[in-house]
């Protein structure tokens, strides 16, 4: 199946206010670098992000363009049926992360040195998060047990395949599959029968709302945690960055993240048989952004090399610069 090309209905323009630091750039370069995003071009076209996802609950695809034009606005050209405008605002806000007042971040450089010298290496930078829950779920599914490029560029096949093309703003983005395509997807070339049948899980999980990203923030962190972790195929540190990474919860300290351990005993200069317990008090100095300076402990570690398959598809598929 090759995925269908979707023109806009209408074009609507909003804002979003930037509470503290931002740099949409920033945001840009990291999903660049970011493998599992499959957007090597994300960084290509300076000042202009264009993103392409299934809307949340409604899932229908949609685009958006985003522009910074002053450090306290953001603003997104939509490319949908103008009813879904307000619903894209929304998930375009979360994931960069600007649905969190992020005024309190600099206090953090008072408390903790290590904190202060990783954002002063990567100002402006808030996490950039998959589209959904559902979309982090599914790449917790294809992930696991895979070489990571492996994992890449299946992820990228199964969009192309099923996913939706989406017109934005005279580039072609390609958008995840909706969860109805892949709760009945029966097999798909290149993924054992297991993991197929794993992403027919998460997809009803999807349908049956227990992937929504706001009932996921609500929650206290170990129900949530819990929660998650009954979808078939999420252990204890998928369920944390599907909380982390799909939800945008920004005051989880992930204690089942081994590189981001490491990271921390390398930077704080503890010996590496320092235990996760103890790393724990240490992220206090974090609160209420734990989160989001965990990334920064994670930012060079996440970047992966170009796929030269993955440059290639693109240019078969996309028009222009931007390809999901």
């Amino acid at each position: 199946m090759t995925a269908p090309i979707l023109l806009p209905i209408d074009v609507p323009t909003g804002e979003i206010a930037v509470r503290g630091p931002f740099d949409l750039c920033a945001a840009s370069l990291y999903l660049a670098g970011f493998g599992p995003a499959a957007r090597p071009d994300a960084a290509s076209e300076p000042g202009v992000l264009r993103l392409a996802f299934p809307v949340d609950g409604v899932w229908t695809h949609a685009g958006a363009a985003i522009r910074q034009r002053s450090p306290g606005t953001v603003e997104v050209e939509v490319s949908a049926p103008v009813d879904l405008a307000a619903r894209v605002m929304g998930q375009v806000s979360r994931m960069l992360s600007l649905d969190v007042d992020a005024s309190g971040l600099p206090d953090i450089d008072l408390r903790d040195s290590v904190a202060a010298r990783l954002r002063a290496a990567h100002p402006g930078l808030r996490p950039v998060l998959f589209s959904s829950p559902y979309e982090a779920a599914c790449w917790s599914v294809l992930s696991q047990g895979m070489r990571f490029t492996t994992a890449i560029r299946r992820r990228r096949v199964l969009a192309e395949r099923h996913g939706a093309i989406i017109d934005v703003g005279e580039y072609q983005v390609v958008s995840f599959p909706a969860p109805a395509v892949l709760a009945e997807l029966a097999s798909e070339d290149g993924l054992a029968d297991f993991r197929v049948a794993r992403l027919r899980s998460v997809a009803q999980a999807t349908a049956d709302g227990r992937l929504d990203p706001a009932e996921l923030r609500a929650l206290p962190i170990p129900d949530a945690l819990a929660h998650l972790r009954a979808i078939p195929g999420i252990g204890a540190f998928s369920a944390e960055q599907i909380l982390l990474r799909g939800a945008g919860h920004p005051d989880l300290f992930p204690r089942a993240d081994g590189r981001l351990h490491e990271a921390m005993r390398d930077e704080y200069g503890l010996p590496a048989t320092t235990p996760a317990s103890e790393l724990i008090p240490l992220a206090d100095d974090w609160r209420p952004y734990r989160s989001w300076i965990a990334l920064l402990f994670r930012a060079t570690l996440d970047a992966v090399p170009p796929d030269p398959d993955a440059a290639s598809s693109a240019e078969e598929v996309v028009t222009g610069s931007a390809a999901l």
